[in-house]
């Protein structure tokens, strides 16, 4: 089992002084405030290190970044529901695109660069064993398949490694992308992964039900991994089929494409096809196990690399230390070369603080450069969850990718009623320890676990890995705050007023999404009579007595001084903010109707959803039924909680 916590750190509650959560996710004597103040010191505000290099299509003007901009948005074209369904209808596979090269799933330009740099298993068997000294094992996809059909695709994706959009037409698609039928120049194998779960240490993991094609290099040098979810058993299913279901997999599916559209760092799915053959699952594991049509989605990333990638071979002893160092050289050489071209020219030499003056040099010392970035990217992904009110469900460290990309869409979440404590696991009821507001300090935990690898391998000291995590509390302040005063159309940071307005909403169990979509309609006017304040927001406070509507006429009325105080125009503003608060997520009750549909054969929900959420941001007239509060059959579990069973 890999260490814990080597080094002097720990976890800070890092939304415990905004959201209104009663019991801490660790206890006080776990807790140190090193990390993150609301106003960091002078020392610690620090330049970001980061300089992403792209890891999926351009993705739409969200206002994703750090600075707070009041700049209009040019308004984008809309779709009413008659022309979403008529597309559907008419929808054409391939039409010609002149900006894309295009390409037949034979000439993709295949690499196999994690196969060639990486030791693999001498072994090609799928019998459950520990897999020692490996990074993968070479496993062919095999589930059973009969008749399989498409059900959704993305076309977006598709483009991201040139393919003939044509493609999708073929006869032998569904037969290719199940597994049924080898695509050429594809290798595929699983990976080798461990990771704590739910905080324990839980051993070898790896990719149980995950297969791997291959990596996809296109014109622009970009590398994609393909990887087929349910395709068949590898050594690392242990007791399971290694296959998933219709259900899981739209679930995937959906939010793959609609967090790319919502502008957060993700995986990506190419297509979701059934397999024609059903399989068994006990979704609540209550012993009532039932038969579910079978599904394989194709996901695709840059790479699937994990922070469990590295744990695994850290717990096992030193024989395995160097492939830690080797897994690290790959994901630098090929993800991160920026770090491997970095000089000493570039200053990245900080002060940690520390009392004895110490200095943390990013020059010398590659692996500490990498960790910091990985630390980072992580920190700007959860903030940007927080922001849009996504809450994974369940944050392993074998879930946690080192791109800073959110992966492995299980028991997701986005927030209906606002509650801090939402969890959308079952599993995770008990102690919610993935629910919303741990999120942030999760991501601090797991990286540092991560840490704790990287000085197990000698590849960081501990004064570098304290900096990594501290690195990680300003990044994760920084981006929280500043997406939070966009949210808000605010000219800056206020943190009693966003603190007030996020203990109104708990109180009041006010729907997230359409809150802060509906907030850009407030006037910056100090002169709307009191009994006028609250009408844009009516349709969101519902059933509130007198005392609560007198805590929010006062709440909008410190918020319209501070707007009024800022000299923007009400339309400027609006512009701005509706860029950034969504007026469609996909919540849990839209995926179920879509799956409710698809099992019965009907995938034209799937796609309706799809098309809806590749521009979140937008009005959509006629499709207004998509933004409506959760009906009442939506609480019911399978729907507004699931389990880890897929």
């Amino acid at each position: 089992m890999p260490p814990l916590l080597s080094h002097s750190s720990s976890p800070l509650s890092l939304l415990r002084f905004l959201l209104p959560i009663k019991s801490p996710l660790y206890p006080p004597s776990f807790l140190k405030s090193q990390f993150c103040p609301l106003s960091p010191p002078a020392h610690l505000c620090k330049p970001s290190l980061s300089r992403h290099v792209s890891t999926s299509s351009s993705p739409p003007s969200s206002g994703s970044g750090s600075s707070v901009s009041m700049e209009s948005s040019s308004p984008e074209p809309t779709v009413s529901l008659d022309s979403v369904t008529l597309d559907l209808k008419n929808q054409t596979l391939g039409p010609d695109d002149a900006s894309t090269a295009k390409l037949k799933l034979e000439d993709l330009n295949w690499d196999h660069s994690f196969v060639r740099a990486l030791p693999g298993d001498p072994r090609a068997d799928t019998i459950p064993r520990q897999v020692m000294h490996a990074c993968y094992t070479k496993v062919l996809p095999s589930a059973e398949v009969e008749n399989p059909e498409l059900v959704a695709w993305s076309d977006s994706v598709a483009d991201l490694f040139d393919l003939d959009l044509k493609e999708f037409e073929r006869p032998d698609f569904p037969l290719l992308f199940s597994g049924a039928s080898p695509l050429v120049g594809a290798l595929p194998y699983a990976q080798c992964y461990g990771g704590h779960q739910f905080g324990m240490w839980a051993g070898q993991l790896g990719d149980g039900r995950a297969i791997t094609l291959g990596e996809v290099v296109n014109s622009k040098s970009e590398r994609w991994e393909l990887q087929l979810k349910g395709a068949g058993r590898t050594p690392y299913s242990r007791f399971a089929d290694g296959l998933a279901v219709l259900r899981s997999s739209i679930r995937e599916f959906l939010c793959s494409e609609a967090m790319h559209s919502l502008g957060i760092p993700t995986t990506r799915a190419l297509s979701l096809v059934t397999t024609g053959k059903n399989v068994t699952r006990d979704m609540f594991y209550d012993g009532n196990a039932k038969e579910e049509p079978g599904a394989i989605v194709c996901r695709v990333a840059p790479s699937f690399l994990r922070f469990g990638s590295y744990q695994i071979h850290a717990s096992r002893g030193k024989e395995d230390l160097e492939i830690v160092r080797a897994l690290a050289d790959y994901a630098i050489r090929h993800h991160f070369p920026h770090i491997e071209n970095m000089n000493k020219s570039e200053g990245l030499s900080f002060s940690t603080g520390d009392e004895d003056h110490s200095v943390v040099d990013l020059t010398s010392n590659k692996y500490a450069a990498w960790t910091v970035e990985i630390a980072e990217r992580t920190a700007s992904m959860i903030a940007s969850w927080q922001g849009v009110g996504f809450t994974h469900g369940v944050m392993n460290t074998d879930n946690m990718s080192i791109l800073g990309l959110t992966i492995d869409y299980g028991p997701f979440g986005f927030l209906d009623a606002f509650d801090p404590s939402f969890t959308p696991n079952t599993t995770d009821l008990p102690g919610r320890r993935y629910c919303f507001a741990n999120q942030p300090d999760i991501g601090l935990w797991n990286i540092a676990q991560f840490t704790a690898t990287l000085s197990t391998a000698k590849l960081i000291d501990n004064k570098e890995a304290d900096y990594a995590m501290e690195r990680y509390g300003n990044k994760f302040m920084d981006e929280y705050q500043a997406m939070m005063t966009r949210k808000l159309g605010l000219p800056k940071y206020n943190k009693q007023l966003i603190s007030k307005l996020l203990n109104n909403m708990a109180v009041d169990k006010v729907d997230y999404t359409n809150f802060f979509r509906l907030l850009s309609n407030v006037k910056a006017d100090p002169n709307i009579p009191e009994d006028e304040l609250l009408v844009p927001l009516k349709a969101v406070l519902l059933d509130i007595g007198q005392e609560r509507k007198e805590a929010w006429i006062s709440w909008v009325q410190t918020y319209v001084h501070e707007l009024a105080a800022s000299g923007i125009s009400d339309e400027q503003r609006k512009a701005q903010m509706d860029s950034v608060n969504p007026k469609y997520v996909l919540r849990n009750y839209l995926c179920q109707t879509a799956i409710d549909a698809a099992e019965q054969g009907d995938y034209s929900e799937v796609r309706r959803l799809l098309k809806l959420m590749e521009r979140p941001y937008d009005e959509h007239p006629g499709m207004e039924k998509y933004a409506r509060l959760p009906p009442a059959w939506a609480y019911r579990p399978g729907v507004c909680m699931l389990s880890c069973s897929s």
